[in-house]
């Protein structure tokens, strides 16, 4: 898989890639990450990329010219299966949603900044439009580094055992159950006697059952 970042602050999102899972699967070739400064795309000599709105109002707004010529600069190498802008009123993010992105080959994620993207940008370059949550950021890098170890994370060998990735919260609209580890008795905090019973069946019907309960408390929309 390929991801392309399009930001006008690169150095803020590099950091997470350099270090445990992230940085295993770009090293391992399961995944590759690169980031693309919008300025470098501006038309002027200030490398401007934002401008005051149309209609006026406070903020500023990212021109259309240097994202286009950024995404057609890449689409000239590559064909792109989405091309993603993070932005605060997209669409919520779920785990369905990070399953599907994760079997694609090529993506491209725009960060916005300021008050957000000429619109033109959104009505004729983007493909999907995605937020992490009804909050607003100071920009989309964030929130790109979030989907970006989501995706990453599922692609095949990137985590030492897959089946761990299949058992997460969400996987099947419902919430993980509990975890425990050693040591089994901490200050008489006790481990449940069925983890400790060796009995894989009543193992796997604890965790069904308490999985459930868990979901039902706490997230009960995810059973409607």
């Amino acid at each position: 898989m390929r991801i392309d970042i399009i930001t006008l602050f690169p150095n803020l999102i590099k950091s997470p890639f350099e270090s445990s899972i992230l940085k295993r699967a770009i090293a391992t070739g399961k995944a590759e990450v690169h980031f693309h400064d919008l300025r470098n795309y501006a038309t002027n000599k200030n490398k401007q990329v934002d401008d005051y709105p149309f209609g006026g109002g406070a903020g500023m707004v990212m021109m259309i010219e240097p994202i286009d010529r950024c995404i057609m600069m890449l689409k000239e190498n590559r064909n792109y299966d989405s091309i993603i802008y993070l932005t605060p009123d997209g669409d919520k993010i779920n785990q369905k949603k990070i399953n599907s992105f994760s079997t694609l080959e090529n993506i491209i994620m725009l960060c916005g900044h300021y008050k957000g993207v000429d619109q033109r940008v959104r009505d004729h370059l983007i493909t999907d439009e995605i937020s992490i949550g009804d909050f607003v950021l100071s920009g989309g890098e964030l929130a790109a580094t979030i989907l970006c170890d989501s995706i990453i994370r599922l692609i095949p060998g990137v985590i030492g055992d897959e089946s761990s990735a299949l058992s997460d919260s969400f996987q099947d609209d419902l919430l993980a159950p509990p975890i425990y580890t050693r040591p089994s008795n901490y200050k008489g905090w006790k481990v449940p006697d069925v983890l400790l019973s060796g009995n894989a069946s009543m193992i796997s019907n604890w965790r069904e059952e308490e999985s459930f309960k868990h979901t039902q408390e706490r997230r009960p929309d995810l059973l409607k």
